[in-house]
């Protein structure tokens, strides 16, 4: 269970379901064409899956003396797990999806394709070990290569097979991904800078120069808020423009999205304490997860 713990399963049990959300709720109704077969599919998500729990393994590991200060009682490394064999099951996460993602490009013929794993576990080594550091270069990154997870899939599935007679539907399915992935990145940079704020005590002692840090957290609440603005901006614009003939689309992200984006504005005003950010983080995390369950949703167009 510590294992679990250390790999933060649950964000990884998001990705594997955003993943299968636009496999089989995407593309699949939509008569994409694809080049992965159900196999091949699993092979790609083990991969992601193995590259993203490396990031978590390798951030934990440079994170020790800011742990102890921030979240001791959730600290593993050092208490309840040896460093050393958590840098052994980084290491060998990191090779089953760098090996994995190798074996995968070949087979769908995009050799080059594999490069993506190299350089999203060298991005995700470097973000723990010095990009952390560096003013919001660390959540861009972070946040990047979490929306990347969702845009590998077409990427893999559907742009190999490409031509110019289902050019105008690959394309158009490519963009309904692409949108999420905008989605998944702001929500998800909007989550960090509030960690971050969470996280003041530890990331000073740390010596990191975190948003909050460089700038107090009243101003960075303010920036936050003006984020979340932004976010819902962004929603309802995509609800007007893509949405409005589809009722009940329009209706879910109205509830689901727009409306706890908008309470996410009213809280971070009044947000003091490491508890209220707490709650704001975990309601982001909410807010993630209902958007991207709307991805299925997307059939009812068909009806």
């Amino acid at each position: 269970m510590n294992y679990l713990k250390l790999i933060r399963y649950q964000n990884l049990l998001l990705i594997a379901l955003v993943q299968i959300f636009i496999k089989y709720g995407l593309f699949n109704p939509f008569g994409a064409h694809t080049i992965l077969n159900d196999f091949g599919f699993i092979l790609l998500l083990v991969a992601t899956l193995c590259i993203a729990a490396g990031g978590n393994i390798i951030n934990d590991i440079y994170d020790v003396a800011i742990d102890r200060i921030n979240k001791p009682e959730k600290l593993l490394i050092g208490k309840k797990i040896s460093e050393k064999s958590a840098f052994r099951f980084y290491i060998l996460l990191n090779m089953l999806g760098v090996g994995i993602g190798f074996y995968l490009s070949n087979a769908i013929g995009r050799p080059a394709f594999s490069a993506m794993f190299i350089i999203f576990s060298a991005l995700l080594y470097l973000y723990a070990s010095y990009l952390k550091g560096i003013l919001l270069i660390d959540n861009i990154l972070i946040s990047a290569l979490v929306a990347m997870s969702l845009l590998i899939v077409p990427v893999f599935d559907i742009l190999p097979v490409i031509n110019a007679g289902n050019r105008p539907l690959q394309i158009g399915i490519f963009k309904i991904v692409w949108h999420y992935t905008l989605f998944a990145f702001l929500i998800n940079f909007i989550r960090e800078i509030v960690k971050d704020i969470q996280d003041i005590n530890g990331d000073k002692n740390g010596n990191l120069n975190t948003l909050p840090i460089a700038i107090g957290r009243k101003r960075t609440n303010g920036i936050v808020f003006i984020l979340g603005v932004l976010a819902i901006f962004g929603s309802v614009f995509y609800t007007y423009n893509f949405l409005y003939n589809h009722t009940f689309l329009m209706l879910y992200f109205l509830f689901f999205v727009i409306a706890p984006l908008l309470y996410f504005c009213y809280a971070v005003w009044d947000a003091k304490t490491k508890k209220n950010y707490a709650l704001l983080s975990n309601l982001l995390k909410i807010i993630m997860l209902l958007g991207m369950c709307s991805i299925p949703l997307f059939q009812f167009m068909l009806n």
